[in-house]
């Protein structure tokens, strides 16, 4: 009859077998590697199985009431003799699962032997290309060693050669920086000694100043004892002389600026100086041959006039130009003076300037021209006793009402010989804004 368990086990055989078989088809693992055939084993093991299943069966006969009896003998006879073979099947039983324990561990040698047959060609293709992977390595390396040697060498040169350089250019800075500075030291030295003579200069120009200011002083004070005493100055407590010279400039500055009224005033005696100062103009009138007396508010400005032998004496001018005689004079200057008049009697002087020049007497009227915008940075607020600047038409405008006809504006002393910074500005703008400092208005009493 079928046994069950038997044929079970039997399936179960053929399916592993098939599963082997699939895996390694020629019985070869990777790389040609023979595995063991476990076939003949399996065979053995299934037919010892069957007998260890047979145990306990009895042979089987045709059916029959003899069949029938024999066969329950001889079962009965097997269950008698079960105590006897009890060990032998449970040994028989023992020994098939250690033959199934061997089985399943020889397949997992072969699984394992299959994957390390993998290993097995790689660890050979890496043997077989060792050799030749190894000469080529030597062969970089070789060839490695000497461009690196061959760099060394050519980075060593050039480094060498870096430093020569950079030493020569060292040497050459370190000579020209040497020979720029004695050339500094020597210009420095230079402009020291030359610094140290104008100081000089300035000082002993200083001094001698000083000294002839008190030798004047000494020389005049007889001369102001005599000097009327009908004007007193606006400022009394300020040295005009000393004044004059440090801000308005030296007297022969001054007598070189005011030469060209000479030409000017040639047919005009005799002329009136209306402040005189320092009698700078009227050494100009006296040098030309032209007839000219001055009057000045300062005692030290007359006596240093009458001094020097001119014709000067201390009044106040719109008390001096209201005693003279009408039509009594050639010409009337006027330089630095109007400025310091209260803007309100500029038209009264001008008015008594006119009725006091004959026909075709000539007046000119000198002042710091306002159209310059560098004197009110520099000159004109210089002065404590500036009250306001006269611009050029108002100038011709008082001169006009007053009856003056061929009225001229002459600019004097341009500002760019004094600021030369502005010579940066535009020439269009510069001419319209800072031209000269000072100008002169001319005006002829018409008949």
């Amino acid at each position: 009859m079928d046994d069950p368990k038997g044929e079970e086990l039997a399936a179960v055989i053929a399916e592993i077998r098939q599963r082997v078989r699939a895996r390694n088809p020629n019985g070869m693992a990777p790389g040609n590697i023979p595995l063991p055939d476990l076939t003949p084993l399996l065979h053995a093991r299934d037919a010892t199985e069957a007998k260890v299943a047979s145990i306990g069966t009895v042979n089987p006969r045709r059916g029959g009431l003899k069949n029938s009896i024999i066969q329950s003998a001889k079962r009965m006879l097997a269950r008698a003799l079960d105590w006897h073979v009890r060990e032998q099947v449970e040994f028989n039983r023992g020994m098939m699962a250690c033959v199934q324990a061997t089985i399943e561990a020889m397949n997992e040698c072969k699984q394992s032997l299959s994957l390390m047959a993998g290993d097995a060609r790689e660890l050979k293709d890496i043997r077989d290309h060792w050799t030749e992977w190894h000469t080529g390595w030597e062969q970089k390396l070789t060839h490695t060693e000497i461009q690196l040697l061959r760099t060394v060498s050519e980075l060593q040169a050039a480094f060498q050669h870096r430093v020569t350089l950079m030493d020569a250019s060292y040497r050459d800075q370190m000579k020209a920086q040497h020979a720029n500075f004695e050339h500094a030291m020597e210009r420095q030295n230079r402009l020291f000694w030359d610094e140290l003579v104008r100081v000089r200069a300035e000082y002993e120009r200083m001094i001698h100043a000083e000294l002839r200011l008190i030798r004047q002083r000494a020389t005049l004070a007889p001369v102001v004892e005599r000097v009327s005493h009908s004007a007193p100055p606006e400022v009394s407590n300020i040295d005009w002389l000393k004044f004059a010279e440090r801000f308005r400039g030296s007297e022969d500055d001054i007598r070189g600026r005011q030469r060209m009224y000479a030409a000017r005033f040639a047919r005009h005696a005799p002329v009136l100086d209306l402040g005189c100062g320092r009698g700078e103009m009227l050494h100009v009138f006296r040098e030309a041959g032209i007839a000219a007396r001055g009057i000045d508010s300062n005692d030290d400005s007359v006596a240093l006039c009458q001094a020097n032998g001119l014709d000067a004496e201390k009044a106040d001018l719109f008390a001096y130009l209201a005693d003279l005689p009408d039509a009594s004079l050639g010409g009337a200057v006027c330089c630095q003076v109007v400025e310091h008049l209260p803007p309100a009697r500029l038209p009264e002087m001008i008015g008594l300037v006119h009725a006091k020049l004959r026909a075709g007497g000539l007046v000119a009227i000198e002042t710091p021209n306002p159209e310059c915008l560098a004197i009110f940075a520099t000159h004109f607020y210089i002065d404590p006793t500036h009250r306001h600047p006269i611009p050029p038409v108002l100038a011709s405008f008082y001169l006009e009402e007053a009856g003056f006809g061929r009225i001229e504006i002459e600019r004097l002393s341009p500002a760019i010989e004094s600021l030369p910074s502005i010579a940066e500005l535009p020439e269009g703008f510069r001419k319209q804004f800072f031209g000269g400092l000072d100008y002169a208005a001319f005006g002829t009493k018409l008949g």
